[in-house]
Parts: structure tokens; C-alpha cells; sequence
């Protein structure tokens, strides 16, 4: 072979190898911002200990930043069997979703005036209507799947641990019912959002409420009007009256629809909505 040919070809493996690497550390850097495993394990035990709806389950959790690189994944209970298997990959898509289609105030280009300045978070609950059949964003569920490569991918026993498989990636996935909401920090007096939390296991209207509390526990959850820093709206507060959680899950579907747009169904028992910790200045 030519010397030409040894450089082209040293170069080209050279970059095949170093690429990964070098994307895995970008991701890495990414997610240096986000609570860690350790962090989300520990908000997520004592969100499921706190939780008295649904069926007292054992959960997954899933946070993602800002890109939706997976960024941590966990489970409460004493192993991974202690829960459904197929809500880890739930939880990472709830939280993506909750990423995807939520927003801060620097996003939205409207004026002072127009009032469309302040962002808006959506929880993956806010979002159940809108995707049913005849509504606005029916087929939002089927527009952005789950990576199947990055959601089976290595060794199952390494799932949920500081070593999930998921971590580094992107997942994908929309989902459109109770469990994921969106991360906000609040830096340099603005309310930025940050990535997304997702949580599964149990009736999506308690996977709902422990995801709140999961947020909250996590101090990333500044919604609330600070100095400076208007609140970020949502469905609750915009068109039910509850600025304390205003992606907060709405129970507003009757015969004739969701009086909102934004109603989710109640499930087995359903309770605690209506007394989940407020959103943070």
C-alpha cells in the first residue's frame, strides 16, 4: 500500500475512534448541570414513599437535557424487578416529551404587549387530549419514536443504574399521558428550562404526582413570578385556575370533551393533585 494510502487510512480509523468518544464527552458536559443518578434516585424514592393514590407501585425515572440526551436513570424498590419492566423506557420517553414541547421565556418570540413572552410548560398530561382522534394534535404520539437501538441496547442488569445503557443518548419518543414535565432552573433571574423529567410505573395520574414531587425535590421547578422573572404558564394556571402548579394535571373531560383542551382522564384512585408541592420562584 502507498504511503498516501497508510495516512488517509490511519486518519480515517483515527477519527472512527475518537468521534464516540468525543461525542460521549459533549453529552457528558451536557448533562454536568442536571442532578446526577444519586440525586434522582433519592427524590424519586421519596416522591413513591409520599405517594398514596394509584397502586402503590414501585417506579422508573428518567431525566434528559435540554437535547434530550438521557441523562440519569433509576428505579425505586430493592431491584429492577420490583417494577414493570417496560415503564423504564416509558419514563425516558415521558421525559423527552415533556423536553420537547415545553418552553421558557427566551424562546417565545412575542412582544410585551402580545402578552407571549413568559414561555410554556407542558406536562405529558396536558397533552392527552389534544392527541385524541378529531383533536388538534392527534398522531403527535407516532411523530417522534423511540430509538429501539438506544432503549434495548446492553446488558439489562445494568438498568436504572449509574451505568444504564440509555445514558449518553438520545431516546426519543412521545407520550401523552400522566408522567413527565419539564425541568426548569432559574439562572441569572430568568427561569430556564433545562432538560425534562419523566417517571412510570403506576396509573399515569400518580406516575403524574410523583413526578411533581420528584421535580420539586430536585429544585427544578421555578415556574413561579420572581423578581424580574415573570411566572412560566401553563394549562393549570392559564385555564383552571391554578397558579401553583400551572402544568399541573387537569381533570376537566366530560361527555362533550375537555372544557380546557388540555383534560386528562381520572384513574383508579385518583387523588392528591390538588395538594402536590408549588412551583418555585
Amino acid at each position: 500500500m502507498s504511503t498516501w494510502k497508510h495516512t488517509v487510512v490511519a486518519a480515517f480509523c483515527s477519527v472512527a475512534l475518537l468521534s464516540p468518544f468525543a461525542t460521549l464527552s459533549q453529552q457528558g458536559k451536557a448533562c454536568a448541570a442536571l442532578p446526577d443518578w444519586s440525586a434522582l434516585k433519592a427524590a424519586l424514592d421519596a416522591a413513591v414513599a409520599a405517594e398514596t393514590s394509584g397502586l402503590d407501585n414501585q417506579m422508573w425515572g428518567t431525566i434528559v437535557n435540554r437535547d434530550g440526551v438521557v441523562c440519569a436513570v433509576a428505579f425505586s424498590g430493592k431491584d429492577r424487578g420490583a417494577q414493570w419492566p417496560g415503564s423504564r423506557v416509558i419514563s425516558a420517553q415521558k421525559a423527552n416529551t415533556a423536553n420537547a414541547f415545553s418552553l421558557d421565556a427566551s424562546s417565545r418570540s412575542g412582544s410585551p404587549a402580545s402578552g407571549q413572552v413568559n414561555g410554556l410548560a407542558l406536562s405529558t398530561a396536558n397533552l392527552f387530549t389534544s392527541a385524541q382522534p378529531g383533536q388538534s394534535l392527534f398522531g403527535l404520539q407516532f411523530s417522534n419514536p423511540v430509538d429501539p437501538a438506544v432503549a434495548y441496547d446492553g446488558n439489562p442488569e445494568l438498568y436504572g443504574t449509574k451505568n444504564d445503557p440509555m445514558v449518553g443518548e438520545r431516546i426519543g419518543g412521545v407520550n401523552v399521558f400522566g408522567g413527565g414535565l419539564g425541568l426548569y432552573a432559574l439562572s441569572g433571574g430568568k427561569h430556564v428550562i433545562v432538560g425534562g423529567v419523566g417517571v412510570s410505573g403506576d396509573t399515569s395520574c400518580a406516575d403524574h404526582n410523583i413526578a411533581y414531587r420528584v421535580r420539586h425535590a430536585l429544585d427544578l421547578d421555578h415556574l413561579a413570578a420572581s423578581d424580574g422573572a415573570p411566572a412560566v404558564p401553563g394549562p393549570a394556571s392559564l385555564f383552571a385556575n391554578d397558579a401553583a402548579h400551572p402544568d399541573n394535571i387537569i381533570f376537566d373531560i366530560s361527555t362533550t370533551g375537555s372544557a380546557s383542551g388540555f383534560g386528562h382522564p381520572t384513574c383508579l384512585n385518583t387523588a392528591g393533585s390538588d395538594a402536590l408541592p408549588a412551583v418555585q420562584p
